[in-house]
């Protein structure tokens, strides 16, 4: 059954036509879409930093890692929705399509609600798992709070834009977050200014700005495809979409879980330098994952592109695709990163203006930014592989790399001599851990995936 679609200008083919050119149509506003949504995070930080305090920023920066988990799983969930749904628009089987559109909604209910409460009910052990300085325990607990209350928004956006994401649309990711983006600007200066909720306003303007980009998301699937519908009885009517959503979700999600939850572990280190140190490495943080955003985007990207031409049985096709995301995704992050690395004193500062926040931050941008090719290249190969739903073997290394052997080091090296720096080098260490063993295992696998369908 062909896919039913009102707005083909809307909808882009990667089945035929210049792999670059639809590589970079189809990126572009993928990065700049999650540029916008990292600007969430940065500018809730500049507005703490410098409208309450280092001890306010200090409380959002420690638990960076917990929101960047909160991201990862909504991110993971939709992302098996993506790549099944590819598949579909590949082999143009716009009944199975629609059975994926209400298993992301049973998803939406099943997932989200409970995952909610159950951070919440949490919040107090995370604290405690992070050793989270006394003077920071209270604003800490109420931004968490807040964040938390986020997910269920969270979930339904990212499953719409990854739905849109596997008919080639990326634009409403660019439109749906700059406006909501905009509107999380307002509030946040609004919450905290002229309201003055201190941490939990920069939460409540979130929370407000998800419920904006959920509504543009849900329009715009309903524009492309005209038998769009949020119908649940879909979900079980093949058992088999099912599985096969869990069986490419729960890997990466699972992946995704246990890093962050290792990164726990490396901020009790950080925690233990002191406030000043958390608000400093928390600022570097959110300026590294400003950094990724072209990898992060071309992963994506190489996994729709091999998704939708493996479901149309044209793998030669799929392979285009490959050494052009990498090259891509190696100079657009690297470039990014040589600016940032050249006004790092200027980009820290607009967080914060102490001068030993500013110290830490720059110090720590100083280390990664030189290795940003290894999370380029960690990106594009986990991208590939995701692509062809492959995510078992991969989720295996990627622990490996970014949590086995980064705690190891750690536990190594603090107890040998404790300084910042350890933790500072731990990060590129498990990229190019990373990196080499996600490499190494598709060299050994791509036989499988070289066979055309004819």
């Amino acid at each position: 059954m062909a896919l039913g679609r009102r707005a083909s200008d809307s909808v882009t083919d990667m089945t035929i036509g210049n792999a670059r050119g639809l590589i970079l149509k189809f990126s572009l506003p993928l990065v700049f879409g999650n540029l916008f949504q990292q600007l969430y995070s940065i500018v809730d930080a500049v507005v703490v930093g410098r409208f309450v305090g280092v001890d306010a920023l200090a409380s959002i920066g420690c638990i960076s890692w917990v929101c960047w988990l909160i991201n990862a799983f909504l991110r993971d969930t939709a992302n098996a929705f993506s790549i099944a749904a590819s598949v579909r628009v590949g082999n143009h089987n716009n009944k199975e399509f629609l059975q994926i559109v209400g298993t992301g909604v049973v998803v939406c209910v099943i997932l989200g609600i409970p995952v909610t409460g159950l951070l919440l009910f949490a919040v107090p052990v995370i604290l405690n798992v992070l050793s989270v300085q006394p003077n920071v325990a209270g604003m800490t607990r109420q931004y968490l709070t807040v964040f938390i209350l986020t997910i269920p928004a969270g979930l339904i956006y990212n499953i719409a834009a990854s739905l849109l994401r596997a008919y080639g649309n990326s634009r409403i990711t660019f439109l749906s977050m700059t406006v909501s983006t905009i509107v999380n600007i307002v509030l946040d200066l609004v919450f905290v200014v002229v309201v003055p909720l201190g941490v939990a306003g920069v939460g409540f303007a979130t929370i407000f700005s998800q419920f904006v980009s959920v509504v543009l998301a849900y329009k715009k699937l309903g524009k492309i495809n005209e038998e769009f519908r949020l119908d649940v009885k879909e979900a079980f009517r093949n058992r088999e979409i099912v599985s096969e959503v869990a069986a490419i979700g729960m890997p990466s999600g699972l992946q995704s879980a246990l890093i962050s939850f290792s990164n726990l572990f490396v901020w009790r280190y950080v925690n233990g330098f002191g406030a000043t140190a958390a608000a400093g490495v928390g600022v570097a943080q959110r300026l590294d994952k400003f950094i990724v955003l072209p990898c992060k985007a071309f992963g994506l990207t190489i996994t729709t592109f091999v998704s939708q031409n493996s479901g149309a049985g044209n793998h030669a096709r799929a392979r285009q695709g490959e050494g052009r995301c990498l090259l891509l995704s190696i100079v657009v992050t690297n470039s990014i990163g040589f600016l940032v690395y050249c006004f790092a004193d200027q980009s820290v500062a607009l967080f914060n203006t102490d001068p030993e926040v500013i110290a830490y931050g720059v110090a720590m941008m100083h280390y990664i930014i030189p290795m940003y090719t290894l999370m380029a290249i960690r990106e594009i190969y986990l991208g590939i592989l995701r692509g062809y739903g492959d995510t078992k073997i991969p989720m295996i290394l990627s622990l490996i790399g970014m949590v086995v052997v980064r705690q190891i080091y750690l536990a190594v090296s603090m107890s040998i001599n404790r300084t910042i720096e350890n933790v500072y080098f731990c990060y590129p260490m498990a990229w190019g851990v990373t990196a080499a063993l996600i490499f190494i295992y598709y060299q050994m696998v791509k036989k499988r995936f070289r066979e055309d369908v004819v």
